[in-house]
């Protein structure tokens, strides 16, 4: 089979006008970029849970049918916690409080929130951690597994400093002025008299 004639490559006579140079470069941008476009992203490197402030908050959304699930992992992390020999992890315990929102979430959800006050400088609050430390391969993937199931995302990290009144401030605002009020004749279309 031959070529066919007369069919128009505009394409063609575009990359033969242009000078070696140019068609060096692209054909090397096309050769570079083509492995760096085919590599699979790596994941995202999970950061330490940690809290830079005196106080902080974890904020974490359960699915409403998983509850029961996020309160069994509960359990195991405050079991963890108690049972830990690390004195970081000590301190962490005593300062740990779990509060579960009478209101709902986002979507319906329900929201947990980690109240830590005070925070240990430095330590890492991840559940992952703290588990992986306390329970066996096949306990911890149980756990998991349970978590996993229950939350729908990652929580939220919030560190709080506390807020302290600026100095040279009065101890108490100052009285609003007070003026006398002043009669005006209401508009004669406001007068509930009137016919």
């Amino acid at each position: 089979m031959g070529r066919a004639t007369g069919v128009s490559r505009p394409w063609l006579f575009f990359f033969v006008e242009m000078s070696a140079v140019t068609r060096f470069v692209l054909f090397a941008g096309l050769f570079v970029s083509v492995p760096a476009a085919a590599q699979t992203p790596a994941p995202p490197a999970t950061a330490a849970r940690t809290f830079t402030a005196p106080a902080g908050l974890l904020f974490n959304t359960v699915r409403p049918e998983r509850v029961a699930d996020f309160e069994r992992v509960i359990g195991y992390l405050q079991s963890a916690l108690e049972k830990s020999t690390d004195a970081k992890d000590r301190a962490q315990a005593q300062g740990w409080r779990i509060f579960r929102a009478a209101e709902p979430g986002p979507g319906g959800s329900v929201l947990y929130v980690f109240l830590l006050d005070p925070t240990v400088p430095g330590a890492d609050y991840g559940l992952g951690r703290i588990l992986a430390e306390a329970y066996d391969a096949t306990q911890l993937q149980e756990i998991w597994k349970l978590y996993t199931g229950a939350v729908t995302g990652g929580g939220t990290l919030l560190n709080l400093t506390p807020v302290k009144p600026a100095t040279g401030t009065p101890a108490s605002p100052a009285a609003p002025p007070t003026t006398a009020p002043t009669d005006r004749p209401l508009p004669a279309d406001a007068d509930p008299n009137r016919r």
